[in-house]
């Protein structure tokens, strides 16, 4: 009787324990990968997805055709798993697809925007057909920007010296933007506010222009050419990486002037770049990636030749680098993309990185498991189906906003 009671109490405790497990795990999980109403089957579906949307093939490095062509979505709540893959522009298989050079989203128009190496698309994103396509003069077309009203589009031409103005909605070419001094048309940056546009060659030369008029208004000169580079809160200055530099440099954009240079410390260099001949680094530059993170407080800088992702105190001037702060990446990162509120950060090696702890929290993959190397992608949240809110390509800075002390309940 005694190992009779003694054995159902054990069985009670075992059900117990077993049906308090999965709460318990579950907290364990991080916020940004448990969604507020769980997915979990039912009669009504969580009313907010988050997504990740992965534009392929998106990066000079791998091969042409390494992940496939289309825009790969994947689930921030279930792991950054794969949910389904758009199909883009068809590529005949004895062809190479067009690659990648940028996209951009519109919560106005309920439309993505790809620019390839050819041409420029926009497809809608309930019914996820093309709405248009243009090749424009046959120059186009580089990274593209959205007005924050979605009601005009900057877009670079194919490494030429000028930037289209397009209107999202057709696709119809309103001016051009030159600037003559910029060839090599390749990154481009809006303010905040969409009212500036900074229009950036693989060159040393900026052209800055005034999206109301569309008409350049000043250059920007930089020791060497300038690459990724980003924006902070209020737009007064550019944190760029440049064509010799593991680092980066700071830029005044009222004054045009070069402010800090800033190098890694502590990983080989030197003893690598600076010799004849020189080996094939990604993208032919040291750095190739640079974000604003965690309110402005850091700037995170690629490092291309040892694979890893630096870390700088941005509270102080120039930015400092934070002692055993840095990131070992699973593969090359020559790209920075912030996700919405700034918890993720989303690399090209396919890395999923927690901006708080600077740990790598996932891997962004496709349908077969093969890692999605790309630099162009957007973190975009639907609400019942519909676009409310899509992050930028590039990781440009922000800051905390405060709430009033009379508004707090």
């Amino acid at each position: 009787m005694r190992i009779t009671k003694l054995f159902r109490n054990s069985v009670i405790i075992l059900a117990g324990t077993l049906c308090l497990w999965p709460t318990v795990t579950w907290s364990q999980v991080p916020s940004y990968v448990r969604p507020a109403t769980r997915n979990t089957g039912g009669t009504r579906p969580p009313a907010e997805k988050e997504l990740i949307y992965v534009t392929v093939p998106g990066t000079l490095e791998g091969t042409w055709d390494s992940a496939g062509t289309g825009i790969v979505v994947l689930d921030v709540a279930n792991n950054f798993g794969f949910v389904k893959r758009i199909p883009t522009w068809d590529v005949p298989a004895s062809a190479f697809p067009m690659q990648v050079a940028g996209v951009t989203a519109s919560v106005e128009n309920q439309m993505i925007y790809v620019a390839a190496r050819g041409k420029l698309g926009a497809w809608d994103l309930k019914t996820e057909k093309m709405v248009w396509e243009n090749a424009f003069d046959g120059s186009c077309c580089e990274r593209p920007q959205m007005a924050p009203d979605s009601s005009f589009m900057y877009v670079g031409s194919d490494l030429k010296d000028f930037w289209y103005v397009v209107n999202p909605k057709n696709g119809e070419l309103i001016t051009t933007v030159r600037s003559p001094l910029s060839p090599n048309a390749h990154n481009l940056n809006l303010s905040h506010d969409g009212k500036t546009a900074f229009m950036s060659p693989n060159g040393k030369v900026m052209g800055i222009a005034d999206t109301t008029t569309n008409t350049l208004t000043k250059t920007i000169p930089f020791p060497d050419n300038v690459r990724v580079f980003v924006l902070n809160h209020d737009d007064s200055l550019i944190y760029s990486n440049q064509n010799n530099l593991l680092g980066f440099v700071i830029a005044d954009v009222k004054t045009g002037a070069i402010l800090h240079k800033v190098e890694v410390t502590g990983f080989p260099f030197h003893e690598i770049w600076d010799v004849t001949p020189r080996p094939r680094i990604p993208h032919a530059c040291p750095s190739h990636g640079i974000a604003l993170v965690n309110n402005e407080t850091e700037v995170w800088c690629v490092d291309g030749i040892n694979n890893y992702i630096h870390i700088f105190d941005n509270t102080q001037m120039p930015p400092k680098q934070i002692a055993g702060a840095s990131i070992k990446t699973n593969g090359g990162a020559y790209w920075i993309t912030i996700g919405l509120d700034g918890k993720l950060a989303y690399c090209s090696s396919g890395d999923v990185i927690d901006t708080k702890t600077h740990k790598i929290v996932g891997q962004m993959k496709d349908e077969y498991g093969r890692i999605l190397r790309s630099e162009k992608l957007l973190d975009m949240l639907f609400v019942g189906g519909k676009l409310t809110r899509v992050s930028n390509q590039f990781g440009n800075g922000s800051i905390a906003v405060v709430e009033p002390a009379s508004t707090k309940k």
